[in-house]
């Protein structure tokens, strides 16, 4: 430890930020004319800036934090590993909580995933899931299943692989040209939003397109990708029931993998462990990263079934190894961490103990939002929710983008102990787990102040 090292004044931690540091997905120079918020700590369900000022952290740091801020259950596991190892190498090695972490994760996902193949982030698991299903094909003797499908207006991540299925024009243009070539599902929320059609109606429409486009491509298609039960990134878009299943029917009538992206919605953030198990969906591959650690460490598992992985097995010299990894994969004090999560899943109920946080939630934006001028729409599944804001809801009219409704609202949300962050205009409202019913109330009353005061005013 260097004892002589000055500690940072606010002040000079403000100045270093903007004269330093680049932001992810921030436009820097709109960044160095605000005061940023400096978080120092956090407790529970908060989080505490450099000037001793608590915050309910309202999308738990982003999209991550399960059972709170500095639980002791977790602080020890990675204490108790850090006094044995920091990290060992899973190439030619292996160690015990990886391999204890793989078989909490095959108990605990839907029966079938049998494999876990462990990764850093969100996109890598994606990344990894991609990787697998192409060489699946080619090593089952059909070369020209090369081809990937995803949603329309879908989310995966940022390597270029993962972002290949979920494309954004504002996020990805500069890469189009290097990006494969993906088919396109049209998701039911856009009839639904765009045409005003039911959400049977939409349904119906979505797995019409969904049949047609696997039907001319499905010879071609590797796998098809999807977000279960809520699209997050793209807008908080929630799929009505049945449409999961059409797709996983679909993909197994046309030899196309199913991987589910579970990193936003896993863990339970929809109400049940995994929202694929809602539509009692078995994928062929899963993809888990935000929560799997409680929201503490980076870490990603991409889990798959005995079939996939049986394809990759053979000699050494007969090419069928599956060559892709990194040096962190399967961090022993990630994997230390993410099995003191779970094991607080289980000696907390925390899924038994959802039904009434969600309900709760359900009620106050139902009585708080739902009649506000400028709410559009709510979007909610379990603890997952976006409020769109528009210009004229009854229209569906947006604001100009300049307006920049959405960031106002997050920083207006501060003056009342929230923090929050948009998607545009789409307030976007993802608490811990551990959140309390009375925090509930809180949240959600301090984000109508926000919304109130930026629209209405």
């Amino acid at each position: 430890m260097n004892e002589g090292r000055k500690v940072p004044s606010s002040r000079d931690l403000k100045q270093w930020d903007h004269q330093f540091l680049w932001h992810p997905f921030t436009q820097m120079q709109q960044w160095t004319t605000e005061d940023p918020v400096i978080i120092v700590r956090g407790e529970g369900n908060e989080l505490i800036d450099i000037s001793g000022r608590r915050y309910l952290d309202g999308v738990s740091s982003l999209w991550c934090n399960v059972h709170g801020h500095n639980r002791a259950e977790l602080n020890h596991a990675i204490e108790s590993q850090l006094g044995a190892i920091a990290h060992s190498t899973l190439l030619g090695l292996t160690h015990a909580p990886a391999v204890e972490l793989a078989k909490r994760l095959v108990d605990v996902t839907p029966s079938g995933l049998s494999r876990v193949f462990y990764s850093d982030s969100g996109a890598t698991s994606v990344e990894v899931a991609i990787r697998m299903a192409l060489q699946f094909w080619q090593l089952m003797g059909q070369p020209q299943k090369t081809k990937l499908a995803s949603l329309a207006e879908d989310y995966h991540g940022d390597t270029l692989g993962a972002v290949s299925v979920g494309y954004s024009e504002q996020f990805h243009r500069f890469y189009k040209a290097v990006l494969p070539e993906t088919v396109r599902l049209t998701p039911p929320h856009v009839w639904r939003w765009r045409d005003w059609l039911s959400e049977t109606e939409a349904l119906e429409r979505a797995v019409g397109d969904a049949q047609r486009l696997l039907s001319e491509h499905g010879n071609q298609l590797a796998a098809l990708v999807v977000e279960p039960v809520m699209q997050g990134a793209v807008g908080m878009w929630s799929q009505p029931s049945g449409y999961l299943r059409a797709l996983r029917e679909l993909t197994t009538e046309h030899e196309v993998l199913l991987v589910c992206d579970e990193v936003a919605t896993g863990f339970g953030r929809t109400g049940t462990m995994f929202a694929s198990e809602q539509e009692k969906v078995l994928p062929d591959l899963m993809c888990l990263a935000k929560g799997l650690t409680g929201g503490y460490l980076p870490l990603a598992a991409t889990l798959t079934t005995e079939r996939v992985y049986s394809a990759f097995l053979g000699l050494p010299d007969e090419g069928r190894t599956f060559y892709y990894g990194h040096t962190y994969t399967g961090n022993p004090v990630g994997c230390a961490v993410a099995l003191a999560s779970l094991d607080l899943f289980d000696t907390e109920h925390v899924i038994e103990g959802l039904a009434k946080k969600i309900q709760r939630l359900t009620t106050q934006l139902d009585s708080q939002m739902k009649h506000l001028r400028h709410v559009a729409d709510i979007r909610q599944r379990g603890l997952m929710v976006g409020i769109e804001l528009a210009r004229d809801p009854a229209t569906r009219a947006p604001y100009a983008s300049d307006e920049r409704i959405g960031a106002r609202v997050t920083v207006a949300a501060r003056a009342h102990n929230v923090i929050i962050r948009p998607l545009g205009d789409v307030i976007v409202l993802m608490p811990p787990l551990s959140i309390r019913l009375g925090e509930i109330d809180s949240l959600v009353s301090a984000v109508r102040q926000a919304i109130v005061s930026v629209t209405e005013t």
